[in-house]
C-alpha cells in the first residue's frame, strides 16, 4: 500500500509544470508537421475548423478538471469512466489510451525524421527518430520533477518561437514582403480559391485530423496523481492551457498562410519552416526547423510520461500484469515505461517499411482512439454529476452548461465518427478502431470470469 507519506512525495508537479506538460504534449508534430496535411486538403477554412475543435477541447478539458480534482490518482479517466460508466469502459479507456500514446509518439518521431532530412535529405527516416526515442526514454526514467523541469525548458523555447513566428510574420504582413511565393498579405486568405476552397466536405474532412493535434491536453488527468495541489493546480492548468494552444493553433497557422498561400504549401513539410524560409532571413527556416524539432521532440517526452502512468494505473486495477505497477527508488514506474518504449519501437519498424504513409495513417488511427476517450470524460463527467446530485452552483470549476454540454459534445464527436466512412482509408482505419474496443470488450469479460479476478473499477491499491 502507499502510505500517505509516500503519496506525499509523489505529488511534485505544480502549476507551471502541469500547464507546460500539457502544452507541450498538445503541440508537436500535429501542428508542426501535421497542419500541412490539413492546409494542403482544406486550405484557410483550417483556422476556423481548429477554433471549432479547440472550443470542444475546451469544453472536454473543463469535465476532465473537475473529475480530476475528485479523483487526483493515476488512473485517470480510466477511473472515472470505470466508476461512473462501469468496469469494461474503464478497462477499454485505459488501454486505448495507452495505445493512443504509443500511436503519438510513433507519428512524432517520424516527424523528427522528416524533420531532419532539412539537413541531410539522404538520412533513413528511421534513424534520428530511434535516437529521439531512446533520450525521452533516459530523460523519464529520472524522477517526474526532473522529467517535469526538462519538458518546462523544452516547451518555453517553442512556445517561444511560436510567438516570434506571428510577432515576425505579422510584420513581415504589414510591409507586404514578396518572396518567391509572391507577397505577404492577409488576402492570401481568401484570393486562392476562397476561404471553403475544398468546400463544406473538405472542411468536415479534416476535422478528425485537427482532433489528433489537440491530443495531449487530457494529460493533467494523467498528472493529477502527482501534482501538489490539485484543486488549486488543476482549474489554473485547465483554462490557460486550453486558450493559449488554441492561439497558437489560430495565430501561427493564419500567419503562415499569410506568408506562404495555401496551394505552395504540401503534405509532410514543415509549413513553419517553409514560411520562414519565404522570409529571407539567413539562416532563419534552419533555425526554425531546430525549433521544430525540439518541439517534436518534447511531445515524445510527454507521450513516454503519460504511456507508463496509464500503464501502471491498469496494473494497479488488476487490468495489466502487476509488475507494471512497481515503482522505482525515483518513483518512475520502469517497468511501465519500458513496455511502452518497445512497442513505441514499432514507429522505428514502420518508417523503414512505409515511410511515406505511415504518418497520415498514424493521425487518422490515433484520431479514431482520442474520440473514444474524450466521449468517455464527457460520459463519465455527466453520469457524476448525476450519481452526486449536484449542479453548475454546487461546483466551484467543472463543466459550463452541463449536462446539455456534454450532450452537445457527444453529439459532435458522434458526427466525427459518422463522417470517418467518407472515404476508404478512414473507413478502414475506423473499423480497426471498433474491432479494437470490442476486442478489448470481450478481454474484459473474459478476465471478470477468472476465479479470483479483481473488481473490475479502477481504484489505486499500491
Amino acid at each position: 500500500m502507499t502510505t500517505p507519506a509516500q503519496s506525499h512525495d509523489r505529488r511534485k508537479l505544480n502549476s507551471r509544470h502541469v500547464q507546460f506538460i500539457a502544452i507541450g504534449g498538445a503541440i508537436g508534430a500535429g501542428l508542426f508537421v501535421g497542419s500541412s496535411e490539413v492546409i494542403s486538403q482544406a486550405g484557410p477554412a483550417v483556422i476556423f475548423a481548429y477554433a471549432l475543435c479547440g472550443f470542444v477541447i475546451f469544453l472536454i478539458a473543463r469535465a476532465l478538471g473537475e473529475l480530476a480534482i475528485k479523483h487526483p490518482d493515476s488512473g485517470g479517466f480510466s477511473t472515472y469512466a470505470a466508476n461512473y460508466i462501469g468496469g469494461w469502459a474503464g478497462f477499454v479507456t485505459g488501454w486505448s489510451y495507452w495505445l493512443s500514446w504509443v500511436l503519438v509518439i510513433i507519428a512524432e518521431i517520424t516527424a523528427v525524421g522528416l524533420l531532419v532530412q532539412y539537413w541531410a535529405p539522404g538520412a533513413p527516416q528511421w534513424l534520428p527518430g530511434l535516437v529521439a526515442l531512446g533520450g525521452v526514454w533516459l530523460i523519464n526514467m529520472t524522477a517526474a520533477r526532473v522529467f517535469a523541469e526538462t519538458e518546462f525548458a523544452i516547451t518555453l523555447v517553442k512556445v517561444l518561437t511560436i510567438v516570434l513566428i506571428i510577432v515576425v510574420g505579422a510584420g513581415e504582413i504589414a510591409v507586404h514582403h514578396k518572396s518567391g511565393f509572391g507577397q505577404a498579405a492577409v488576402s492570401n486568405l481568401w484570393t486562392h480559391g476562397g476561404v471553403l476552397p475544398s468546400g463544406i466536405l473538405g472542411f468536415l474532412g479534416i476535422l478528425p485530423l485537427i482532433l489528433f493535434a489537440f491530443g495531449g491536453v487530457e494529460v493533467i488527468g494523467v498528472a493529477a496523481a502527482e501534482i501538489e495541489d490539485p484543486a488549486k493546480v488543476v482549474p489554473k492548468a485547465i483554462n490557460s492551457t486550453v486558450f493559449r494552444i488554441l492561439l497558437f493553433y489560430v495565430g501561427s497557422l493564419a500567419i503562415v498562410m499569410c506568408l506562404v498561400p495555401w496551394t505552395s504549401i504540401r503534405s509532410g513539410a514543415s509549413p513553419f519552416v517553409l514560411a520562414f524560409g519565404a522570409i529571407g532571413l539567413p539562416g532563419a527556416a534552419g533555425v526554425v526547423n531546430f525549433v521544430v524539432l525540439t518541439a517534436v521532440i518534447s511531445a515524445c517526452n510527454t507521450g513516454v510520461f503519460a504511456t507508463s502512468r496509464v500503464l501502471r494505473g491498469l496494473a494497479l486495477a488488476g487490468q495489466a500484469p502487476a509488475p507494471f505497477a512497481k515503482l522505482n527508488k525515483r518513483g518512475v514506474p520502469a517497468n511501465a515505461m519500458a513496455l511502452s518504449v518497445i512497442c513505441m519501437l514499432g514507429g522505428v519498424v514502420f518508417n523503414y517499411v512505409a515511410p511515406k504513409q505511415v504518418f497520415s495513417i498514424i493521425m487518422r488511427a490515433d484520431a479514431a482512439l482520442m474520440l473514444w476517450i474524450w466521449l468517455t470524460i464527457v460520459w463519465s463527467h455527466m453520469n457524476y454529476r448525476r450519481r452526486e446530485g449536484l449542479k453548475g452552483a454546487d461546483v466551484a470549476f467543472g463543466l459550463p452548461g452541463a449536462p446539455y454540454t456534454n450532450i452537445g459534445v457527444m453529439v459532435f464527436i458522434a458526427f466525427i465518427c459518422a463522417f470517418n466512412f467518407v472515404d476508404l482509408t478512414s473507413t478502414l482505419i475506423f473499423l480497426l478502431a471498433l474491432a479494437w474496443f470490442g476486442g478489448l470488450a470481450l478481454i474484459y469479460a473474459w478476465l471478470k470470469r477468472r476465479p479470483g479476478s479483481p473488481d473490475a473499477a479502477l481504484v489505486e491499491k499500491a
